[in-house]
């Protein structure tokens, strides 16, 4: 493979874990003011066409977060370590944008985290009265979190079997171990 091909399926990769790292980012930011945004998605709601079913599992989301934030405020840190989260994996994704192919693993453990949204959706979900319909959504989450993934994986298996990837310089080639000591080793 060219230097050029090499070049295509990094900037895709990038492209995609672009994609994929602002919506954990998105995803961990929104879980911390969660009772502000179930207001205003509340009153957004109640002045649109929306299903009344809809309506009321956002009215009574509000309702429970506020009670919460009310009595036990130390409930919602739950919720902080969830933001927190997310956005830790978001770093983690910097190790594939900067080398894909030696940090591939970190591709498939995103893979395999939205492969499991679903079971825990639809175990969870009943067990803690959420409505099938909003598990639906938990588990698009997954779904949609999956969708750049896949052609990441895609393009890091094209760079892996085509021959070396170009990388910016400073940054050291895929698969290059450098040595413990800093000084440079001889071709064998």
């Amino acid at each position: 493979m060219d230097s050029d091909q090499s070049d295509h399926h990094l900037r895709r990769i990038r492209l995609w874990l672009a994609l994929f790292i602002t919506g954990l980012v998105l995803s961990g930011v929104t879980a911390f003011p969660l009772e502000t945004e179930t207001r205003w998605l509340s009153a957004w709601l109640h002045h649109l066409p929306a299903p009344g079913a809809l309506t009321a599992w956002i009215d009574r989301t509000h309702e429970g977060l506020q009670q919460t934030n009310a009595e036990y405020p130390f409930i919602s840190y739950g919720t902080d370590w969830l933001a927190f989260g997310h956005l830790t994996i978001a770093v983690a994704f910097y190790g594939p944008w900067r080398d894909p192919v030696r940090n591939k693993w970190v591709v498939q453990f995103g893979m395999i985290a939205c492969a499991g949204v679903i079971p825990l959706a639809l175990i969870c979900g009943p067990i803690r009265g959420i409505p099938f319909g909003w598990s639906l959504v938990d588990m698009s989450f997954g779904v949609f979190g999956a969708l750049p993934l896949i052609p990441v994986w895609r393009h890091i298996k094209v760079l892996e079997s085509g021959g070396p990837v170009r990388t910016p310089p400073g940054v050291p080639a895929p698969g290059a171990q450098p040595p413990l000591d800093g000084y440079p080793r001889p071709a064998i």
